[in-house]
């Protein structure tokens, strides 16, 4: 029997463009989708041929692109940037945008002028960090018009007041506050909720409690859908934390190629006569 490669298998068959009442069905079908981050054309062209449903343009593009040590560092600016640039690049997956830390936490109207300006950039939902008390924040998106993703558990955007990044819910106490923080931002209209770094059974049982998906990070098999950094996800950023998994060396492939040019330059070899013009 003959077995293709990872990289020769089709990309899914599938609606022609991921709405949030995709994510919803697979949900109810016990149907795990995958989710990626994309804050370019190339990346983001590529997971929307290998038929990733949806490309979270997060305010990770801070960490990963951009050169800062926190996302608390990524500007609105950037935000709508890097939104505008996925979405012009792709048209099947559902494209989710980040509200950047400082543009929601001061009040719903600060949170919908923000929100507004992403949609207007391509994004199709917004993200923002936080449960109960962003309640009317999430209410006022909504009502806005403007889907809402939430994102609980370790929250990138409050890493200070986390002390570092660390696995959040492992008692009881906090279990019992995460549920009620994801039950509250879900009743405010929230279309699916990210959990990060939250131990495996406390993540399956928020997701069994809610109507809507939850989409994990660090936070077991027990979520609706996946979410990693691509860079994390390709084995470029060389980062080895125990929630990922480097489906490729993309860092090593890269490096191996740029030292290869680098030689064939120096060497005289590159480049050679059908390189080059009469």
């Amino acid at each position: 029997m003959s077995t293709q490669s990872p990289a020769a298998v089709p990309a899914p068959s599938g609606p022609a463009k991921i709405r949030l009442r995709h994510l919803q069905q697979a949900k109810e079908q016990g149907r795990p989708f995958a989710m990626l981050t994309a804050y370019d054309q190339f990346s983001a062209t590529v997971f929307e041929e290998a038929g990733i449903e949806t490309l979270l343009v997060g305010d990770s593009v801070g960490t990963t692109v951009l050169g800062h040590s926190s996302t608390t560092s990524t500007t609105h600016a950037d935000m709508l940037t890097f939104t505008a640039a996925v979405a012009r690049s792709v048209h099947r997956p559902l494209v989710v945008a980040d509200l950047a830390f400082g543009t929601y936490e001061t009040g719903p109207r600060d949170a919908v002028l923000h929100g507004i300006e992403l949609v207007r950039a391509g994004a199709e939902a917004v993200k923002l960090e936080g449960g109960a008390p962003l309640v009317p924040q999430v209410s006022a998106l909504v009502e806005a018009g403007i889907p809402v993703f939430g994102h609980l558990g370790f929250t990138p955007q409050s890493v200070n007041a986390h002390s570092g990044h660390r696995v959040q819910g492992r008692d009881e106490e906090a279990a019992e506050r995460l549920l009620a923080d994801a039950l509250a931002i879900q009743e405010a209209g929230a279309s699916a909720i990210v959990l990060e770094l939250v131990p495996a059974r406390v993540a399956a049982e928020v997701t069994a409690a809610l109507r809507v998906p939850t989409i994990g990070i660090g936070a077991g098999p027990g979520c609706d859908g996946q979410v990693l950094v691509w860079q994390d996800m390709a084995g470029l950023s060389g980062f080895r934390g125990r929630f990922v998994k480097a489906f490729a060396d993309l860092r090593g492939t890269l490096r191996e190629a740029a030292g290869s040019y680098r030689a064939e330059v120096e060497q005289g070899s590159y480049p050679a006569a059908e390189h080059s013009f009469e």
